[in-house]
C-alpha cells in the first residue's frame, strides 16, 4: 500500500483552500484543510503533515507568527502562499524559516513543482541522520564513526532510528513492536529482545556501551 504525502492547507478563503485541496489530490497527495484557527499551532502539529501551505492573513494569528511558533518545535517544510506580493513579507517569511514563498494568483504547475522539489529534498535529508559523532545512513543500514563502518540489519536500524527520534524518553516495547509492524517487519517479543541485544553489541564495538538502558517494567531509553 502506497502512503501518500500529507499536505496541510492553512488558508481562510474557502474557495482557495478547496481549489488547493483538489489540485493536491489530483496530484496524488493527501490534502487536509485547517478551517479552525483557534489554537492553530496545536492543531497544526497534531496533523503531522509532510508539508504545510500557509497563508499570512489568517484569523486569530498572523501566518508569519504561526510560522515562527511552528519553527520552535518542528522542521516540517512550509511554503507561504499569500496575496502579499511584498519583498519585505517574503524576506521576513524566509528569515522566519519558510522554505518557499509563492504569491497569489499562483501557477498550479509551478506550485506542484516547488512542492515536489521540497519534499524530495527533505526525503534525501532524512536518509542521513546524526547521533553524537555517528553518521547514520538509514536506507543503507550503515553507521560510520571515523573510518569504521558498522552494518545494521533492517530491524536493528528501525529500532535505533526510533530510539534516536525519542532520545532521552522511555520507549516501550509495544511502541517498538508497532514501529516495526508499520515498517512491514513482523517480529515477536523474543525477536525484539534479540534485536536489541545485537544492536547494543554493535554499538559497543564502536565505543558506545550502555547507551540503550533498560527501564524495568517500562521499556528502553537512549541517552
Amino acid at each position: 500500500m502506497i502512503t501518500l504525502k500529507k499536505i496541510l492547507i492553512i488558508e481562510d478563503d474557502k474557495n482557495i483552500s478547496s481549489e488547493l485541496k483538489e489540485l493536491l489530490e489530483n496530484a496524488q497527495y493527501e490534502a487536509v484543510i485547517l478551517d479552525d484557527f483557534i489554537n492553530a499551532l496545536e492543531k497544526t502539529l497534531k496533523e503531522k503533515a509532510d508539508l504545510i501551505l500557509l497563508d499570512i492573513n489568517i484569523p486569530y494569528i498572523n501566518g508569519e507568527v504561526l510560522l515562527q511558533n511552528i519553527r520552535k518545535v518542528s522542521n516540517v517544510p512550509i511554503i507561504m502562499v499569500t496575496s502579499q506580493n511584498s519583498e519585505i513579507n517574503e524576506a521576513l517569511s524566509i528569515s522566519y524559516g519558510a522554505d518557499d514563498y509563492i504569491t497569489k494568483p499562483y501557477n498550479p504547475t509551478i506550485l506542484l513543482l516547488r512542492i515536489g522539489v521540497i519534499l524530495k529534498r527533505t526525503e534525501t535529508q532524512k536518509e542521513i541522520i546524526n547521533y553524537k559523532d555517528l553518521i547514520i545512513y538509514l536506507q543503507k543500514g550503515l553507521i560510520i564513526k571515523d573510518n569504521i563502518e558498522i552494518i545494521l540489519t533492517k530491524n536493528e536500524m528501525i529500532i535505533f532510528n526510533y530510539l534516536i527520534n525519542h532520545q532521552n524518553k522511555v520507549v516501550t516495547r509495544d511502541e517498538l513492536m508497532t514501529d516495526l509492524w508499520n515498517n512491514s517487519e513482523y517480529i515477536n517479543d523474543n525477536a525484539l529482545t534479540v534485536n536489541i541485544s545485537r544492536l547494543r553489541n554493535k554499538l559497543k564495538s564502536i565505543g558506545y556501551e550502555n547507551i540503550i538502558e533498560t527501564r524495568k517494567g517500562l521499556g528502553y531509553i537512549l541517552s
